[in-house]
């Protein structure tokens, strides 16, 4: 270990070290990373900071997701300092100013009445710098990433389309549209037809979420991690039995399941279950 710290204090300490791993005296493989290379790193790191933030974990996990995500942007600022295209610095300063330019009810003289007065005047400073880019027929959808997974990428052009005044759906009419569209799954014909009819549902469902003010992949995230942690105790549980799942048939593997609710009467009904928590056989929720 070194004697003296090899890095300096405060913001700046993460974005020298990055340096160092890169400098032809750093690591090899930190050395022969690339902006795409680094792309399933940087996936990686985000998601392990949102199960820290989605299931509330202390404060020195927070801590260390956040540097890890850090690291990712000045390994990222690093590679392209070394190719003379921009560094750290201008990175921040770039951050900056955008953040000035698009707040102009913070560091003007504009007034907003809420946050929805942000957002519209958000989308209207977006319009105008493509229309300054030379992109006039960009639309509002067009701004979201497609990258994005599939729920967040739909909640979002929804969000985007509401924002410039189309918004066809209220609440009650969602929550119908997702019951029609069980319907058509249940009644599709092919795989084909099913394909695009499950599609449709789970557009339904997106929509019934925003008008719900419930962000569908942060819940469909916390809803797997219930999943993983039903099972997980349902696995303990038929490991001290000495058994394997092969050796139970459908009732067991399903009364072994259930037995993992909470006896609370809220949790049943909100699994779709009885007062005592119990499950329809034919309708039993995997959480």
């Amino acid at each position: 270990m070194p004697d003296a710290q090899p890095y300096p204090d405060g913001v700046a300490a993460i974005f020298e070290i990055a340096r160092r791993l890169r400098a032809p005296s750093g690591c090899p493989w930190d050395r022969e990373q690339t902006h795409q290379s680094l792309r399933p790193y940087l996936l990686e790191e985000t998601y392990e900071l949102l199960e820290v933030i989605d299931r509330g974990l202390e404060d020195g996990k927070l801590l260390e997701e956040l540097g890890d995500l850090l690291l990712q942007v000045a390994m990222h600022a690093a590679i392209a300092e070394e190719q003379k295209r921009f560094d750290a610095a201008q990175v921040s300063e770039a951050a900056a100013a955008k953040m000035v330019a698009r707040h102009p009810h913070v560091f003007g003289d504009e007034q907003v009445a809420d946050a929805e007065g942000v957002l519209r005047n958000w989308e209207r400073r977006k319009a105008e710098e493509a229309a300054r880019a030379g992109r006039p027929e960009e639309t509002p959808l067009d701004r979201v990433p497609a990258t994005l997974p599939a729920l967040a990428w739909t909640l979002n052009m929804q969000k985007r389309a509401a924002r410039v005044g189309f918004d066809l759906e209220t609440a009650d009419g969602a929550a119908e549209a997702v019951a029609a569209g069980a319907a058509s799954v249940t009644a599709a014909k092919g795989g084909e037809e099913a394909f695009r009819e499950l599609g449709d549902l789970l557009l339904a469902v997106v929509t019934l979420a925003r008008k719900r003010n419930v962000n569908p992949e942060d819940a469909l995230r916390v809803a797997g991690q219930r999943y993983r942690d039903r099972f997980a105790a349902m696995d303990r549980e038929l490991r001290a039995r000495g058994a394997q799942y092969r050796d139970l048939d459908d009732e067991e593997l399903a009364r072994l399941w259930d037995s993992q609710v909470s006896p609370s009467p809220d949790a049943g009904r909100a699994r779709g279950g009885d007062r005592r928590g119990r499950v329809p056989r034919m309708k039993r929720p995997l959480l």
